[in-house]
């Protein structure tokens, strides 16, 4: 019955002309794919509770967009002007045990920042703010990454509380490290490193050298924002109509 019915609906759906067609199927309804599949559809992506496959109706190989291709990993990195201190961690569950900027994986529909913020409190105990996003990170083959392609993005957090509470299943060691003994550590990732040099040498020359600021602006979609992400640019430039 499931073929016909699908069949049926593949005609109507290629004489209205359309291109595609995605077949969204409930896990306890799983008995459906094979049958789906017996008619051309194939998977596009899987959730925890139901997958989607497509078929593809219009000329030549399917134009339909993949599935996401990248996972987003987020750091903050907490530090405090006042005593040129750090927060950093060495996870409990790694070969090696070197310093790092707390984080992890931004949840579906989390805003960058907002992940910083959360993953920093999770780990450490540590409340904080978003400041701004100091750099990111594209890998690809990375391990973990399901085949997906890897974006790890570092934000500048800054503290207001200050007594370290951490998570012990995850992290071996949490502590408030002076800014220069990171910099001159060798117990430490590359990028870890390089970012703490960049949060050097905004602390001596100024955060707007370094710092990529966040603006929510509207988007082409009625009713809905999006945040971007730049140098600081002056008003004056916001505003500007034309060219002098």
């Amino acid at each position: 019955m499931f073929i016909f019915c699908v069949l049926a609906a593949i005609q109507k759906w290629r004489s209205e002309g359309r291109v595609a067609v995605w077949l969204h199927i409930p896990i306890l309804q799983s008995r459906f794919i094979a049958p789906a599949a017996s008619l051309g559809f194939c998977f596009h992506h899987a959730e925890s509770d139901s997958s989607t496959l497509t078929l593809w109706l219009g000329e030549g190989p399917s134009r339909l967009p993949g599935y996401a291709t990248h996972q987003v990993g987020v750091a903050g990195a907490v530090f405090d002007e006042n005593t040129r201190k750090i927060l950093v961690v060495q996870d409990r569950n790694k070969l090696k045990n070197m310093w790092k900027f707390p984080g992890g994986l931004s949840e579906p529909g989390e805003d960058i920042g907002d992940t910083a913020v959360r993953e920093v409190f999770e780990e450490t105990g540590i409340k904080s703010e978003f400041r701004s996003l100091l750099s990111i990170r594209q890998q690809h083959t990375h391990p973990g990454a399901f085949g997906k392609s890897d974006m790890y993005i570092i934000c500048r957090l800054m503290p207001y509380s200050f007594t370290i509470n951490f998570c012990q299943r995850e992290c071996l060691r949490c502590e408030w490290m002076d800014l220069s003994d990171l910099v001159k550590t060798e117990n430490t990732t590359p990028i870890t490193s390089r970012v703490a040099r960049l949060l050097l040498y905004g602390y001596r020359e100024g955060f707007d050298k370094i710092d990529l600021t966040m603006e929510e602006l509207p988007a082409v979609y009625t009713g809905l924002f999006y945040k971007v992400y730049h140098k600081e640019l002056p008003d004056s430039y916001k505003t500007m109509t034309g060219m002098d």
